[in-house]
């Protein structure tokens, strides 16, 4: 190869050595804009969901303690009340438990990456 011929072939290499690295840190830019979106979508898709579950959560909460009292006053002690309220509650936790556990995971974590793969 002459001398010219080898000087062309650099260019060309090393235009092309440019192109790969410009083509690199693009991709590797995109890949950090999409792991954003789809982040920021699964956040900002649980945010309203906790809001709400928090509001329904303190709801229950007051309407067990009422309950709770209602039927101490009935049961002639209040602790009484507190008491088979808490054993309701223990009742349902562990039927879900023995039963749903499973079904309740998978949805949940269905849940999770529908979003993520939204």
């Amino acid at each position: 190869m002459n001398g010219k011929a080898m000087e062309d072939f650099a260019q060309l290499v090393e235009s092309l050595l440019e192109r790969i690295t410009c083509y690199v840190k693009t991709n590797a830019e995109l890949v950090k804009l999409k792991v954003l979106d789809k982040a920021s979508d699964v956040v900002s898709s649980l945010i309203p969901h906790t809001v709400v579950f928090v509001l329904v959560l303190s709801s229950l909460f007051f309407l067990n303690v009422g309950l709770a009292l209602w039927l101490g006053e009935i049961l002639g002690n209040l602790c009484f009340g507190f008491f088979v309220v808490a054993a309701f509650y223990g009742l349902i936790g562990l039927c879900i438990r023995l039963f749903f556990h499973k079904r309740m995971k998978r949805f949940i974590s269905d849940y999770i990456i529908k979003q993520a793969l939204k």
